[in-house]
């Protein structure tokens, strides 16, 4: 169904800004009728402004920002949003929304364009996504990782329909001690770079053991791929219902799919699992995390794959004690194994050269307006020098982040220690290191309209992202819009 439609609007030739007329124009509407529910509808404002050495604006500072900061040394942004968020209580049925516009500009170019633009509702446990919203999958730490292995903060968000159990929720007659979360989705590539109209699939399913035990453990299971589309290069990649449930199992491709698509998986597919412990210790509370990903058949266990020696391993301590160093996190990266240097030789299938986030078809692999999906040190097509693939994808990194927070002064900081070694098939004449920095300082003045200023500083060195310092400042305001 969903397809169908997508065929019918290129039928009538919609344009996307009309589209997203009449989405903004539903959204007001939706907007004034939970005025008149007694809903409390939200605004926000913020004005932010980059200055920095170097041929790029520092590591940190632009990425795992869900796309919004320019790579350019100089750039500003200004975001004005209007939204309501899910309640998260007891209620049967709840619905929300938002509109954020940004505009930014840099160096080369001005954009003005919606940041986020999506409608949603819940009904019991169970959601339902219009849009696109920003959004964060996957066990890693969401304040201090330095990104998820297949999902990080580092792209824009896509448009698409998602439903689902976003948050984990009791199965009936387990007294809360088993619970799921898991979701299905439909999405679109709008960036349009080697493939024109390439669609999103996404699918996962977790579960966690423990419920109100001191130890808690949780094992998930991500899928996604890349399918249909259009290429100069290769032709159009079938994208009907049957296609669909192709790309749901992961099956091979069809009599009308390019030849290689038919020997191989359609479409371009990358499987993560996730592992996670969590253990309550009065003030303290410790997660232990574990993600890797699968990019060839057959799939197994995390523990028993080829290629076990990759993944994102993460410790998180968090303590109600000392507010000052509220948070810790440690995380160690290794992508260079990939099953080995070689996936045939001398007849022999040997299964490796997994090229993590490449794909042959989908010649910019995995990313979204130039900037990786998953994790940011698999390095972003900025980089490349008008190059849009993925050049280094052979990493090993360490990342140390702290915050916390000291007479209403809430701060972060994080090093990241990185080495690089390119691709197998390209790879560097020598490694590649880079050491990046971040520090981040920021305060609410009550006093002062309820303003929150930022100063952000970031640094970076080695010959991978060269050497490049700089600051962001930034002031936001947010308030209630509508209370009734």
């Amino acid at each position: 169904m969903i397809i169908s439609i997508m065929k019918t609007l290129k039928l009538y030739k919609i344009k996307k800004t009309v589209i997203n007329c009449i989405i903004i124009l539903t959204l007001l509407l939706i907007s004034f009728h939970l005025h008149a529910q007694s809903d409390s509808i939200k605004y926000g404002i913020q004005l932010s402004g980059i200055a920095s050495s170097g041929q790029y604006a520092p590591f940190w500072l632009q990425n795992n920002q869900f796309g919004k900061i320019s790579f350019q040394p100089f750039s500003s942004n200004v975001s004005a949003s209007i939204y309501k968020n899910l309640k998260k209580s007891n209620k049967s049925f709840d619905y929300g929304f938002g509109v954020n516009t940004l505009f930014t500009a840099n160096n080369s170019k001005t954009d003005l364009y919606f940041h986020e633009l999506y409608a949603e509702a819940r009904l019991l446990v169970f959601d339902l996504t219009l849009g696109a919203k920003e959004e964060l999958f996957g066990n890693q730490d969401s304040s201090l990782s330095m990104g998820g292995l297949l999902f990080s903060k580092n792209y824009r968000p896509i448009p698409k329909i998602y439903a689902g159990i976003r948050d984990f929720s009791a199965v009936p007659f387990t007294k809360g001690y088993f619970e799921i979360k898991g979701g299905i989705s439909h999405g679109w590539f709008t960036d349009d770079t080697y493939i024109k109209d390439a669609l999103l699939h996404h699918k996962y399913f977790y579960f966690r053991l423990g419920g109100k035990l001191p130890v808690k453990v949780q094992y998930g299971m991500d899928h996604v791929a890349q399918w249909g589309g259009e290429s100069v290069k290769y032709g159009t990649n079938p994208s009907d219902v049957n296609d669909f449930i192709g790309i749901f199992v992961a099956s091979s491709g069809g009599s009308n799919s390019d030849v290689n698509e038919q020997i191989n998986a359609m479409g371009n597919h990358i499987i993560s699992q996730s592992l996670k412990t969590e253990i309550n210790a009065g003030n303290y509370q410790l997660e232990l995390y574990w993600q890797n990903i699968s990019e060839d058949s057959p799939l197994r266990l995390m523990w028993q794959a080829m290629n076990k020696a990759d993944g994102l391993w993460g410790l998180s301590i968090k303590n109600n004690k000392f507010p000052i160093f509220q948070h810790f996190v440690y995380e160690y990266l290794n992508t260079t194994d990939q099953s080995g240097p070689y996936h045939e030789k001398d007849g022999i299938v040997f299964g490796g050269f997994d090229n993590y986030f490449n794909n042959y078809w989908y010649e910019s692999g995995w990313t979204y307006y130039q900037r990786t999906i998953g994790s940011p040190l698999i390095t972003s097509t900025i980089y490349n020098n008008n190059i849009l693939e993925i050049r280094n994808n052979r990493v090993q990194a360490h990342n140390i982040g702290l915050e916390g927070t000291y007479r209403a002064y809430h701060y972060k900081i994080m090093a990241t220690a990185s080495k690089n070694y390119g691709l197998y098939r390209y790879p560097y004449q020598h490694m590649k290191s880079a050491t990046s920095i971040y520090a981040e300082l920021c305060k609410v003045y009550n006093d002062f309209y309820g303003i929150e200023a930022g100063l952000k500083i970031g640094a970076d060195f080695g010959e991978m992202y060269g050497n490049n310092v700089g600051c962001m400042i930034s002031l936001k305001k947010t308030g209630i819009l509508f209370k009734h």
